[in-house]
C-alpha cells in the first residue's frame, strides 16, 4: 500500500491519551501493511472503511491471492457506545460505555510449511475513568518445527524482559490458558504471550504500558516476516494440504466458540465481515480423524498441550 518504506511508528503526543493511542495505531496498521506486503512479494491489502453505529469507526484491510498468503488480514478500529448490561458483564466492564482502540492481526498462508499467526493490540477506556491495555500474540504451525518455535518465543521473551522480568512467564502462561481448545483439550498452537486489563496505575503507568505494546507490535512484525522467508519456498505434498485444512478447523473452532475479540464485536454490534476476517479461507472437519502414530501430524499433535517451556535451559552447576 505504499511505495516507499515506512520507519516504525512513534507515537505524537495529543491532547488526550487516547488519541495519542489511536493514531499509533493507525500508523502500525499502515506499517504492518507495508512489512507484509513486501515479504509476500505478490498480495496488496484492500481496505473498506467503515463506520461503527454509536460512534467512531476503523479500516479493515484484507489481503487475498498472495504468493505466499492465501488470506490475511490487517484491522484497526477506534470505536465508543454503550453496550448492554448483558454484554459489559461477560466482558469484564465496569461500566456499559466504552472507547475501544486496537489492531488486530491474522495471517493464513498458502503452505503448510508457514504457520498461522495472529497478533492484537488494544486500549480500552470506561466511562467510570478505568483504562486499561490487552493484546498478545501466538502461532499457530500445521508442523511443529521445534528449533523455530523455541526461536520465536526467545524473541519475544527478550522483549518483554526489557518491560518487567514477569511479563514473560506471566503472560505466556496467560496465552497457554487462553489459546486453548477445551471441547479438544488441546491448545491452538505454540502459543506466545496474550494479557489483558493491564489497567492504568495499577499495573504500570500510562506510558510504561503503552511503550510495552508497541514493542509487542513491533516483535511481531518482525518475527513473523522472518518465518515467511524461512518456510515460503520449502515443499509440501497434497497429503500435508489436508492436514493445514484440517488445523485450520480447529483454529475456526477457537476463534467461533472462545475468543473474546470475536464476542465482543459480536456483542457490542460490531462489523460481522471485520470481525469474522480471522476465519480461513478453506478448512475441514473429518469425523474422529486420528494422526497415524509416529507420523509427523502425530509428532504435531503432542505439542499441542499447555506448560511447554520453549526456552532453553541453563547449563547445570558444575
Amino acid at each position: 500500500m505504499h511505495s516507499s518504506p515506512l520507519a516504525f511508528p512513534t507515537p505524537t503526543s495529543q491532547p488526550r491519551f487516547r488519541d495519542t493511542v489511536e493514531q499509533w495505531m493507525r500508523q502500525f496498521q499502515d506499517w504492518l501493511c507495508q512489512q507484509l506486503e513486501a515479504a509476500d512479494g505478490l498480495g496488496r491489502f484492500r481496505e473498506d472503511a467503515w463506520q461503527h453505529h454509536s460512534g467512531g469507526g476503523g479500516r479493515s484491510r484484507v489481503l487475498t491471492g498472495g504468493h505466499i498468503i492465501e488470506k490475511g488480514g490487517v484491522n484497526f478500529s477506534a470505536v465508543e457506545g454503550t453496550m448492554t448490561e448483558q454484554a459489559a458483564r461477560v466482558l469484564l466492564m465496569p461500566d456499559p460505555s466504552y472507547f475501544a482502540t486496537g489492531v488486530s492481526v491474522v495471517q493464513h498462508p498458502r503452505s503448510p510449511q508457514v504457520p498461522i499467526s495472529h497478533m492484537n493490540v488494544r486500549y480500552f477506556e470506561s466511562a467510570t475513568g478505568e483504562a486499561w491495555f490487552g493484546g498478545g500474540l501466538d502461532l499457530t504451525p500445521i508442523y511443529v518445527d521445534e528449533e523455530q518455535a523455541r526461536w520465536f518465543h526467545q524473541q519475544i521473551a527478550a522483549v518483554c524482559a526489557q518491560h518487567h522480568p514477569t511479563y514473560y512467564p506471566r503472560f505466556k502462561q496467560w496465552a497457554d490458558e487462553y489459546f486453548f481448545i477445551p471441547h479438544r483439550q488441546e491448545t491452538r498452537g505454540i502459543g506466545g504471550i496474550f494479557f489483558d486489563r493491564l489497567i492504568v496505575g495499577k499495573e504500570a503507568e500510562a506510558e510504561a504500558l503503552f511503550a510495552f505494546v508497541r514493542a509487542v507490535g513491533e516483535v511481531y512484525g518482525r518475527t513473523y516476516v522472518e518465518l515467511l522467508r524461512r518456510n515460503a519456498a520449502l515443499p509440501f505434498t497434497e497429503q500435508q494440504k489436508q492436514w493445514q485444512l484440517v488445523r485450520r478447523g480447529r483454529y475456526a473452532e477457537f476463534n467461533l466458540a472462545i475468543d473474546r475479540g470475536t464476542r465482543f464485536g459480536l456483542e457490542t454490534g460490531g462489523r460481522t465481515e471485520s470481525i469474522l476476517m480471522s476465519l480461513p479461507p478453506q478448512c475441514e472437519w473429518h469425523y474422529n480423524l486420528q494422526p497415524e502414530p509416529g507420523s509427523p501430524e502425530a509428532a504435531t499433535q503432542q505439542w499441542l498441550r499447555q506448560g511447554v517451556d520453549w526456552l532453553p535451559q541453563p547449563p547445570p552447576a558444575a
